[in-house]
């Protein structure tokens, strides 16, 4: 087997993976399945011409330790340390108090690698997607939709650093201000 069929492997191995671990979940909204939530952020990651493996399966993987019995090692032993590192740096500490958590996540995506700011602003699009479709309350989306704007402005520098890169980037930032001006949220600048 040549190494290009290896590294394709491993996205397909995490989209199985978190498939299973998922299986059957829904989202908050009570109506989406977790994996439409990841398909739609593995899809926008690749409309921005991303093809990196590592990235795509990270992408697949990022809410299995905060949803899911996955753990760290398991998801380390399975796919290897640049994944469960990006996974890692993408999920919320949950045996910290809320408050902690927070400031905790917010720290840690302010600092994560490059790669997992294009995750997490792939997963806000994603996030923002379903909330806009959701029949949570006018209260709750909004309260989402600003979580979701703050964590946007954390990593946003980041994202500035590596827009060009990616040159389709503005198209979903005008898809999160489209949801967002909804929210009477300030149109987000990248």
């Amino acid at each position: 087997m040549t190494s290009l069929e290896n590294s394709m492997d491993i996205v397909a191995k995490a989209q199985k993976f978190a498939h299973e671990k998922h299986k059957n979940q829904k989202r908050k909204d009570g109506i989406t399945f977790f994996s439409e939530h990841l398909e739609g952020v593995v899809n926008r990651l690749k409309n921005l011409g991303i093809t990196n493996q590592e990235i795509l399966s990270a992408a697949w993987l990022h809410d299995t330790l905060e949803h899911t019995d996955g753990t760290f090692d398991e998801i380390n032993k399975i796919f290897g340390n640049t994944i469960s590192v990006l996974v890692l740096s993408l999920s919320k500490d949950l045996s910290l108090s809320n408050k902690e958590k927070e400031a905790q996540y917010i720290q840690q995506l302010k600092n994560s690698a490059p790669e997992a700011k294009i995750i997490k602003f792939c997963d806000i699009s994603a996030n923002l997607k379903d909330i806009s479709n959701s029949p949570l309350s006018k209260t709750q989306k909004n309260k989402q939709v600003k979580k979701l704007y703050h964590y946007l402005r954390v990593i946003k520098k980041g994202l500035s650093e590596t827009k060009s890169n990616y040159p389709r980037m503005q198209e979903l930032v005008d898809g999160i201000n489209s949801v967002g001006i909804k929210f009477k949220q300030r149109s987000i600048v990248i």
